[in-house]
């Protein structure tokens, strides 16, 4: 028998520009959370050495991504330097009804697949402090040349351009405070970084600009 719908598990859906610390900040979260689950994605990419079938990803060819896509299956779904991606509608709801609550990691398109096909998931952006912090950190990886930055900051800031279209917008200053701010949300009582928030959102037209 599967969990009743009050012992289901809640669909978390997270967002960010990169450089805006979301790997750490979800890393401080699930350490948190002992209820929180991954979905596992299927992707047509190869297999890469040390990656685990079923555990890092669903691999799969081209035609198998196809039919499930045709048919329905994908959540959200989305083509990435020529390899596609997609989240499993049932393994998500598999997850739920064993009382798990799932996160989900996916760009803003993603988001917007997501909550087309299940309104009812909680979506979270996260928001660097400046586009000029956010310029440091990129910078401060040390791992990309000059053009890869600029594309990588462009890319950010149209990404930016969406954060009002989730539910809420973490700041990630200080990350011992954007922990405490992404735990509230998951414990219900995250109003203070709601994005119809009045005072959130004057924060973050001010750091970043209005939203489109």
């Amino acid at each position: 028998m599967g969990a009743s719908k009050a012992d289901s598990g809640r669909l978390y859906v997270i967002s960010a520009p990169s450089g805006a610390g979301k790997t750490t900040l979800v890393k401080r979260l699930v350490e948190r959370r002992p209820r929180l689950r991954f979905s596992v994605s299927y992707t047509t990419r190869p297999q890469r050495a040390g990656e685990t079938d079923e555990r890092d990803y669903f691999f799969v060819g081209e035609d198998r991504f196809a039919a499930m896509q045709r048919a329905g299956e994908f959540l959200e779904h989305a083509t990435v330097f020529g390899n596609r991606y997609g989240t499993s509608r049932a393994q998500v709801q598999r997850l739920l009804e064993a009382g798990h609550d799932v996160l989900l990691e996916i760009d803003w398109q993603g988001a917007q697949q997501v909550r087309s096909n299940m309104p009812e998931c909680v979506t979270i952006f996260v928001v660097p402090p400046s586009l000029a912090e956010l310029e440091r950190r990129l910078r401060g990886r040390q791992t990309d040349t000059d053009p890869v930055i600029e594309r990588r900051l462009g890319e950010a800031v149209g990404d930016l351009s969406h954060w009002a279209e989730f539910d809420y917008a973490i700041i990630n200053d200080d990350l011992d405070q954007a922990v405490a701010e992404l735990c509230g949300v998951l414990d219900g009582h995250g109003d203070a970084c709601a994005t119809d928030n009045p005072d959130r959102r004057a924060s973050i037209t001010t750091m970043l600009g209005p939203a489109d």
